[in-house]
């Protein structure tokens, strides 16, 4: 008990910076979770949580055996796969290429250039692929009648929402997410690059050989936290992109729950819906994990 006073008294201040945190998880993500109670009830807002009738796995039942859940869960997961595939890899170049550059003033401009779409809301980014990709006035559309083609509807055609969503995320997040690798970057010891040099490697050995090894735990602990978003697509650009002609594509698990839990008030049905995600998204952060420490030394825990 002595010991532990000790240890707590000298530990005070930093368990005073962390108690902000503390208690914004605890207030914000565990007593929620409390709320996953409603996707087992027929739940009414005037009876409340514990008053309202118990209907067990009936709305999971109901959303399994819906015709919507076939599609709901392709279209999900083919945009968290994309995700995945193009979007992660994309911050890892563009540090590999920034560690390459030797001119400090070119390095910090692309860098400065690459951070700002990071602070653009996506109301304004969706904004402004309405309006460059307009079929009448965008600036790509222009280029597409001016090269002799047709223009093209693109936000209303549902073969492009997908390649649109990736490339809008790569754009926007890319100088962000590219911080953390740099940060890895400066971690490896310099006297490695002049070892290799001295020994006749070049830059794609001194690459290969020695930076990605060096930010390779990086790599593997934030591909890990992706996965386990796959199901997790960002709600709010793709509500905005969506509309009715491009449902086929682009109408994930976040707007049906939207549609059906918030705008139709089906709480129950929704929250059904929304836990069924966040199951299918721990199984995969967890089996990555798993995956990752039985094939290497690094993982989450």
């Amino acid at each position: 008990m002595t010991l532990f006073r000790s240890r707590l008294n000298r530990s005070k201040y930093l368990l005073l910076l962390f108690a902000p945190a503390l208690i914004y998880y605890i207030l914000f993500k565990y007593v929620p979770m409390f709320g996953i109670l409603i996707s087992f009830k027929d739940y009414n807002p005037f009876k409340g949580v514990w008053q309202s009738e118990w209907a067990g796995l009936k709305h999971y039942s109901l959303f399994f055996h819906s015709p919507d859940f076939p599609k709901l869960l392709k279209n999900t997961i083919l945009l968290g796969l994309y995700k995945v595939v193009f979007t992660f890899p994309a911050p890892i170049l563009l540090a590999l290429l920034l560690n390459e550059v030797r001119i400090g003033l070119v390095k910090r401009l692309v860098q400065s250039i690459s951070y700002l779409p990071h602070f653009i809301s996506n109301v304004v980014v969706v904004s402004m692929m309405f309006l460059f990709l307009s079929p009448t006035s965008g600036v790509v559309n222009q280029l597409i009648e001016w090269l002799g083609y047709d223009s093209i509807n693109f936000m209303q055609n549902e073969n492009y929402f997908r390649t649109l969503y990736i490339l809008s995320e790569i754009w926007q997040h890319i100088g962000w997410e590219t911080i953390i690798y740099l940060a890895a970057l400066s971690a490896i010891d310099p006297q490695l690059y002049e070892a290799a040099r001295v020994d006749g490697a070049n830059r794609w050995h001194q690459v290969r050989n020695i930076t990605l090894p060096g930010i390779t735990p990086a790599i593997v602990i934030l591909f890990i936290l992706n996965i386990g978003h796959v199901l997790d697509i960002g709600f709010e650009k793709v509500l905005l992109m969506l509309n009715p002609s491009i449902y086929s594509t682009a109408d994930v698990l976040s707007t049906y729950v939207y549609r059906t839990g918030i705008q139709s008030m089906n709480y129950s049905y929704g929250t059904a819906i929304d836990l069924f995600t966040s199951v299918i998204n721990l199984l995969f952060i967890l089996t990555a994990n798993w995956i990752s420490r039985r094939k290497s030394e690094t993982s989450l825990w």
